[in-house]
C-alpha cells in the first residue's frame, strides 16, 4: 500500500532525484552546506545511517547479536570506529554489516523523499558516499553529481584532517572507487582541489541549471527491492 502511494505521488509530479557523491577528503560537506543555504531539499544517507542503529532498534540488537558487545561505548551506542575497523579488513563482515542496516536506512530515505515531493520541491538530492560504487543506485537518478579533487589535494586534506600517517591515508582512498573513476560515471562535476569561492560558484550554476529541468523521476524508485545504500 505504501509503495502504490508512493509511485502514484512521483507519478504525478515533475520532480526528480539527484545523486550527489564524492571521495574521503573530497571536500562533499561543503558542497551540501551551499545546497542546504540554497534551500535544496537534502537527504543524508549518513545520517539516516547513524540514526537507524540507536540503541534498541532493529538493526542495532542485531550488530550487537553478530558483532558483541566489545562495539558498544559505555553509553550503550555502537562506537562506529570500532565497528569501521572491523569490516575495514574483513569484507564479509562489511557485507553482513550492509545486509542489516541497507534495509533499515532504504525505508527511511523513501519516507524522507516522499515528504519532500508532497512539499512541493523541484527536486532532492540524495547525499550517498558509494552512490558510483553501488551503481544500482544511480539508475534512480535523473542526475548524478560528483564533488572532487584532484589526487595530491585528497591525500594531504585526509592526513591533515584525520592525523593519519601518509600510508594510512593512502590506504583508506585505495579501499574507494578512485575519484577520477568516478569522474566518468558523474553527469555532473564539482571540483572542489581550488577554494571554497570557486566551489560556491561551481554550485550555484549547478543550482540553477537544475532549477531548470523539467524532467520526470517515473515509479522506478519503488521498483523493486535493489534499491539499496
Amino acid at each position: 500500500m505504501g509503495r502504490q502511494l508512493c509511485a502514484s505521488l512521483i507519478k504525478a509530479s515533475t520532480m526528480f532525484l539527484v545523486g550527489l557523491s564524492g571521495g574521503i577528503a573530497s571536500g562533499k560537506s561543503t558542497v551540501v552546506a551551499v545546497l542546504r543555504e540554497l534551500g535544496c531539499a537534502v537527504i543524508d544517507a549518513d545520517v539516516i545511517a547513524r540514526e537507524v542503529v540507536q540503541p534498541h532498534l532493529k538493526a542495532y540488537q542485531r550488530i550487537v547479536r553478530y558483532f558483541g558487545t566489545e562495539i558498544l561505548l559505555e553509553n550503550g551506542e555502537i562506537n562506529r570506529e570500532a565497528l569501521g575497523n572491523i569490516i575495514f579488513s574483513h569484507p564479509e563482515k562489511r557485507q553482513l554489516l550492509n545486509s542489516i542496516t541497507h534495509p533499515e536506512i532504504q525505508k527511511e530515505m523513501l519516507k524522507q523523499i516522499l515528504k519532500y515531493f508532497v512539499l512541493g520541491y523541484r527536486y532532492v538530492i540524495l547525499d550517498i558516499p558509494l552512490l558510483f560504487e553501488n551503481n544500482r543506485l544511480t539508475k534512480f537518478m535523473k542526475y548524478t553529481v560528483l564533488v572532487y579533487c584532484d589526487p595530491p589535494t585528497q591525500l594531504s586534506r585526509l592526513m591533515k584532517r584525520n592525523g593519519l600517517s601518509q600510508a594510512e591515508a593512502e590506504a583508506r582512498i585505495a579501499s574507494q572507487l578512485p575519484l577520477d573513476e568516478k569522474r566518468k560515471l558523474a553527469s555532473h562535476v564539482i571540483d572542489n582541489s581550488g577554494d571554497r569561492q570557486s566551489t560556491r560558484r561551481q554550485v550555484l550554476r549547478l543550482h540553477a541549471r537544475l532549477e531548470d529541468s523539467l524532467d520526470f523521476l517515473w515509479a522506478r524508485l519503488v521498483a523493486g527491492p535493489n534499491f539499496q545504500v
